[in-house]
């Protein structure tokens, strides 16, 4: 079994590790042109490719084979590998700088933008003036952004969960134990007088008698059946070993968009604003176009979106923003000639439908693509034979931060307010125009993004899905905490919040902001209750915190409130206020406008709370969480995938509750089978000292039974309950050491080891026993005073000593059936697992054993007692056996 069991093992890794293998390989088998100043232009494969190689693409459709940087002409990328969510991202190339200050200086988000990352694939490669698309090499192999997520797959993070460590330092005490009946066994054997080999044997045969071989192997077949139930829900699983940790979770983090709302956004309407305020809303709904204006021409071209085999792609908010127009994408042809534009720049123009537009189209010159950590995105367009114009879209408070103060209406934050408490996603829109001798590639972002007028807000409407109130309902009734983690806006974050469940009606809200002080190290937080709008603050040179408790109505219970905070003030709170952080995250519960190194930050600190965290996210942005998360799961199936444990083929949150009960299934099951393996291996230890005491009648036959046709069979059939179909408010025991379960197995070593004593001393005082009778039985129990030893039987047995007895009967029959008793106590059904009774082939493997094992005992068959070594007693003695083992099981159940 232990042979068979490594070999699975190895064959496992082995194929994890030729297709871990294929997927490294796959990009050093491709051709790539790289310059040389000597030999131009030549054909090399990429595993050649060394840093400072200076790269030429063209064409569509290529794997990049290293990390690139661009540094002469665009590309439009997909980077679903890495981000988990196949939108096309354009890259942008590294500006030349005056400055000797090195690019990499750059935050994260800005120097993204110009590197092409190993793995992603290049959909366009867009040539600048000078006719090629230039990158230079900046890392190969495993020092890539691929390189990293192979990294990760094989050296993952290290789960801190105790189950393990405590599984070792529970094999090391059955290792002592066993040494103990090493030593006894030697001084037994040795003092009798037996051959040195023999001694050595039967010595050695003890420490696999105390440390059960098999016990890997019953662990792993609960997690492989929990992992076969999974995957026909849908749940897929790279990492088993994890599934016993989801049945630990005690907090869930959420993304929000694609997580716990639709995919799809609805445009709901747009609200223009001029000098005096905002105007009416316009309502897509209507049917009516919208008017001809800067705003119009703000959501007809500040985009991402690209035209693919006649297709547009793209985002998906571009995506709605860009149809709501009713204008259409195409390649610049002859019917749009700018000076210094590509042949196949992308341009907009109105559809034949939309009257009185007074452009021919408008040509997109320049991107400076959306960051997350920006929360915006602007372009730089020419109007065909008019203006050249800058639009930016974004966060509508980030927006509003480049505007001109006088072209921002003063209701701009209550009408803000108006739409995201109604859960609507607001983006904001913003222009201005750029002086036409002003050369389009030498405008730095920070020039462009200046001195805007505000134009308006777009709203979109973000739906629940149908599946998530009902699941977080279930997860907060049964003590699961659960927690929202999205880059959207904070106020569309707790109304998505309250009305998903996360809040309830009759908890309030608090908001918290955090703020450095400007050229100096100080910063301040403030609390503000949402409803009341209440304001309090808190400084960081004070030594007292602030008593939110007291601050909320006093017939508030504890709990009742929930912490609310943008990615900003999580931030700043982390570096000033790092002792008040725990307070905060022990009721936080909403975190808006969140970055993804932000996400994975959060996920870290939950867990230096002692929280067991999943995370389930869409796969875009959330890949650090999901890698850092003790259980991720996405709900993409791209190959970013592969860095999360768990990945759902339903693109909902329902998965969450069924792997916590799989995984609470799962870790009883362990417990279960930890528990039974150690007993029985007691149970059998026991018996075979005892035995040693008195006489050395073993054998190996009795053994065979137990361990295949007893501990086999259920260690294979035990795991077969599925999990209980309602999560409980409560979590099994994570802990292998712990007094619970401790004192279970004591207790029944300590039963098992008094019904044994019992057993081998009554059968040493019947009337019937005799020390000389080594012979199998030939006659019926009532005539067996007058048993004789058999030369014929001795000359069967052989004449090594080995014969078989009275004391070796009883000790057999006892151990045989207290291990199914045993078997039956520890299969554990409700709370966590469904009934045993539900274990059909468990109960029917128990039944024949116990069957099996009860016609051996009241049969009388000489043959059949020799084979097995066993010597038939009379009537009264397997009454006897019988009226221990049922009280055994009495006191089991009581123990248990």
């Amino acid at each position: 079994m232990s042979i068979i069991s490594i070999a699975l093992t190895v064959y496992d890794l082995r194929e994890q590790s030729v297709k871990l293998h294929r997927l490294v390989e796959s990009h050093n088998s491709i051709t790539v042109s790289v310059f040389g100043r000597k030999a131009g232009v030549q054909e090399l494969e990429s595993r050649f490719l060394v840093p400072g190689d200076l790269l030429i693409l063209t064409g569509n459709k290529v794997q990049m084979p290293c990390d690139a940087i661009l540094i002469d002409g665009s590309c439009v990328v997909d980077e679903g590998m890495l981000t988990g969510e196949s939108i096309p991202v354009t890259k942008t190339p590294l500006p030349k700088m005056d400055s000797s200050v090195p690019w990499k200086t750059q935050s994260e988000a800005d120097y993204k933008r110009h590197v092409l990352f190993c793995g992603t694939e290049v959909i366009q490669a867009k040539a600048a003036c000078s006719g090629t698309v230039k990158a230079v090499v900046l890392q190969t192999g495993f020092n890539t952004a691929k390189g990293d997520l192979v990294r990760s797959i094989l050296y993952p993070k290290p789960m801190n969960f105790k189950l393990y460590r405590d599984a070792i330092r529970f094999l090391l005490c059955l290792v002592g134990t066993a040494t103990i009946g090493m030593i006894y066994t030697l001084c037994v054997f040795v003092l009798s007088g037996e051959p040195p080999e023999e001694v050595v044997k039967k010595a050695l045969d003890v420490i696999t008698i105390a440390v059960p071989p098999a016990l890997p192997a019953a662990l792993t077949t609960g997690i492989i059946y929990a992992q076969r139930r999974l995957k026909k829900r849908g749940i897929f699983c790279i990492s088993p070993q994890r599934i016993n940790v989801c049945g630990q979770l005690n907090l869930v983090c959420f993304d929000k968009t694609g997580t716990l709302t639709r995919d799809g956004l609805d445009l709901w309407g747009v609200v223009p604003c001029d000098g005096n305020g905002f105007q009416e809303v316009h309502s897509f709904a209507s049917g009516r176009a919208l008017p001809w204006g800067p705003l119009c021409a703000a959501m007809a071209s500040c985009h991402s979106l690209i035209l693919l085999d006649g297709t547009i792609q793209g985002d998906p908010l571009d995506l709605k923003m860009f149809e709501a127009t009713s204008w259409e994408m195409a390649i610049s042809g002859d019917n749009f000639h700018i000076k210094g534009l590509p042949a196949y720049a992308m341009v907009v123009k109105p559809c034949k439908t939309v009257s009185q537009v007074p452009v021919e189209g408008i040509a997109i010159l320049h991107q400076f693509p959306f960051s997350s950590a920006l929360q915006r995105m602007t372009v730089i367009v020419q109007e065909m034979g008019g203006d050249r114009l800058a639009f930016m879209k974004g966060a509508p408070e980030r927006v509003a931060s480049f505007c001109q103060p006088e072209t921002i209406p003063t209701s701009f934050v209550s009408e803000l307010q108006i739409y995201t408490t109604q859960g609507f996603r607001v983006i904001g829109l913003a222009y201005k125009k750029l002086e036409m001798d002003h050369h389009t590639t030498a405008l730095m972002r920070d020039q462009v993004e200046s001195d805007l007028m505000f134009l308006g807000l777009l709203i979109l409407e973000n739906r629940l899905k149908e599946e998530t109130k009902p699941v977080l309902e279930e997860l907060i009734s049964a003590r699961i905490r659960t927690v929202m983690i999205t880059g959207d806006n904070l106020q569309t974050a707790i109304t998505v919040a309250r009305k998903s469940g996360m809040v309830s009606g009759n908890q309030k809200v608090i908001l918290i902001e955090a703020n450095e002080t400007p050229g100096s190290s100080s910063a301040s937080v403030s609390w503000k209750l949402v409803e009341e709008k209440k304001h309090m603050a808190y400084r960081n040179q004070q030594d007292n915190y602030i008593n939110i408790r007291e601050d909320i109505s006093d017939n508030s219970r504890e709990g009742s409130y929930h912490f609310a905070l943008s990615g900003k003030s999580f931030q700043v709170i982390s570096q000033h206020f790092s002792s008040l952080l725990p307070k905060i995250l022990i009721n936080g519960t909403i975190f808006a406008r969140m970055s993804p190194g932000q996400k994975s930050s959060l996920v870290e600190e939950f867990q230096k709370l002692d929280y067991f965290v999943g995370m389930c996210g869409d796969g875009a942005n959330d890949c650090g969480a999901l890698k850092m998360a003790h259980v991720g799961i996405s709900l993409s199936e791209q190959e970013a995938s592969v860095a999360s444990p768990f990945t759902s083929k339903t693109p909902n949150i329902e998965c969450v509750p069924h792997l916590i009960k799989e995984g609470r299934a799962a870790l009883v099951t362990s417990f279960c089978m930890f528990k039974y393996m150690a007993l029985y291996s007691m149970i059998q230890y026991i018996g075979v000292l005892l035995l040693y005491w008195e006489t050395n009648s073993l054998s190996n036959y009795q053994f065979l039974f137990q361990d295949l046709a007893i501990t086999t069979l259920i260690g294979v059939t035990m795991n077969l309950n599925g999990a209980y179909p309602k999560l409980v408010p409560f979590r099994p025991a994570g802990r292998l050491i712990s007094p619970p379960l401790l004192l279970s197995v004591i207790f029944n070593i300590l039963l098992s080891l008094a019904m044994h004593i019992v057993g081998f001393i009554l059968v040493q005082r019947q009337p019937w026993y005799s020390m000389e009778m080594h012979s199998a039985c030939t006659m019926r129990n009532e005539t067996i005073s007058k048993l004789t030893v058999s030369p014929t039987a001795l000359e069967k047995n052989g004449s090594n000593g080995d014969f078989p007895s009275f004391e070796n009967t009883t000790i057999w029959f006892l151990g045989t059936i207290n291990c199914i008793i045993v078997a039956l106590v520890f299969s554990k059904g409700k709370p966590f697992r469904q009934p045993t009774y539900r274990n059909y082939i468990f109960v029917l493997v128990l039944a024949i054993q116990l069957g099996v094992c009860l016609f051996i005992l009241f049969a009388d068959f000489p043959d059949l007692y020799r084979r097995l070594d066993l010597l038939c007693t009379p009537a009264l003695w397997r009454v006897y056996i019988i009226i221990m083992l049922s009280s055994n099981f009495i006191v089991s159940l009581i123990v248990e």
